[in-house]
């Protein structure tokens, strides 16, 4: 008989020591646990995705809307991490898994130049493994102790904070005009980051929404404004005070979150061993995806375990593997494409502003009816335009948005 996989987990169970937005998505679950739906302790399916643009005193939108769809799974659906952590660790116990949980993984074995198994902070915790899949999340100090990656550097991680509030359902569905059990989403940008490149969001739950917001913790570093300061701002911004009126606050979070991308990224396989979600940098905070990107390479590093195991060889050779599935998914292929993104939102955080601004003006503007003709307001939305912003420096933000996002 085969021995089972182990599942090292920190907390004292699943979910208690994991953080994440709340935004879980449909097709990579399903690719682990089919039809999950059916047992999953999903909060709302999400039917409605905003984006907000603001200002101190406005807000820009855009978004989708849609009717739920007929086909499963759910594209997205909103979760709490210690219900559905518990849930999803009972799946992999029912596979075979053996959970043990209350314990820290603090190194690598390594005999003969390759990765032998880990040594936990129990007494007498070392475990010896043909693989080791290392998961232990944003500046994976395994990854460090493995040899296959560097510290990260403040710019290339994001701190994120974030509250539970509780808010009767029957009040989220009203405000956020949602059918029963039907879920929002809301990413917002601009003055609420205060001058940092970040982002804040709202996500309705059953009886709670997920509020939160981050920034790089470079920029934390240099403007002493502390996430705690940003997330109140944020909740009292008067576009978003009015959706969370009279809700409580049942929990406080916060998290490090890999911005870094493929740039950041660490050895991937290594002989013995296999790096798989945060450790691994596979976050694309562009279109909020983390969680679905480490289910999918999770499944993958699984496959390739399978074969190895079949095989009898643990090699790197063997596990290359790994990185050829990666490569033709969306995993790598969307890190690749956006690898340019972090150096431009670093480096220029003011067009996360800026252009709040000025579309918010022009829009007031062409919506105001003040006697003046449309070509006439054309023609101050342009001149107020170019005295923010010259010409030649508009195609240079065009042209850089485009080389980041092509």
């Amino acid at each position: 008989m085969s021995a089972p996989a182990l599942l090292f987990e920190r907390g004292e169970r699943p979910g208690v020591k994991n953080v994440m937005g709340g935004v879980m998505y449909g097709r990579m679950l399903a690719d682990v646990v089919p039809e999950f739906w059916k047992t999953a302790p999903m909060e709302r399916v999400v039917t409605d995705e905003r984006l907000w643009l603001t200002t101190a005193d406005s807000v820009v939108t855009a978004g989708h809307k849609h009717l739920p769809h007929s086909v499963e799974p759910p594209n997205a659906f909103t979760v709490l991490r210690v219900p559905f952590d518990g849930w999803f660790a009972a799946q992999a116990e029912a596979a075979g898994a053996l959970l043990i949980p209350g314990t820290t993984v603090e190194d690598v074995i390594r005999e003969g130049g390759r990765v032998v198994g880990v040594r936990t902070g129990r007494e007498e915790g070392e475990l010896r493994a043909p693989l080791v899949v290392i998961a232990d999340g944003a500046n994976s100090f395994l990854v460090q102790k493995a040899g296959l990656g560097r510290p990260l550097e403040p710019n290339e991680m994001a701190l994120v904070v974030k509250e539970i509030i509780a808010l009767p359902g029957a009040a989220i569905e009203d405000r956020f005009t949602l059918d029963p059990g039907m879920g929002a989403t809301i990413e917002v940008y601009g003055a609420v980051t205060r001058g940092m490149a970040g982002y804040g969001f709202i996500y309705t739950n059953r009886e709670s929404l997920s509020v939160g917001i981050g920034a790089l913790i470079s920029q934390f570093m240099e403007t002493r404004i502390t996430p705690w300061d940003l997330l109140e701002g944020f909740k009292a911004h008067p576009m978003v005070a009015p959706l969370l009126r009279g809700g409580v606050v049942r929990e406080y979070l916060a998290h490090a979150i890999p911005e870094g991308g493929l740039r950041a990224m660490p050895r991937l396989f290594d002989d013995g061993v296999l790096v798989v979600g945060d450790a691994a940098m596979m976050v694309n905070n562009l279109h909020r995806e983390g969680s679905n990107m480490a289910m999918a390479a999770g499944r993958m590093a699984g496959e390739t375990a399978i074969q190895a195991k079949r095989a009898g060889d643990w090699s790197a050779r063997s596990l290359s593997r790994y990185r050829e599935l990666l490569e033709a998914s969306f995993v790598l292929q969307d890190l690749r494409k956006y690898q340019r993104l972090p150096d431009l939102v670093e480096g220029r955080p003011d067009l996360l502003h800026l252009y709040p601004e000025l579309l918010s003006e022009a829009i007031h503007e062409m919506l105001t009816v003040d006697g003046a003709g449309k070509r006439e307001k054309q023609r101050r939305i342009l001149r107020r335009l170019l005295a923010r912003r010259p010409w030649w420096r508009l195609l240079r933000d065009a042209y850089e948005g485009w080389r980041a996002m092509r």
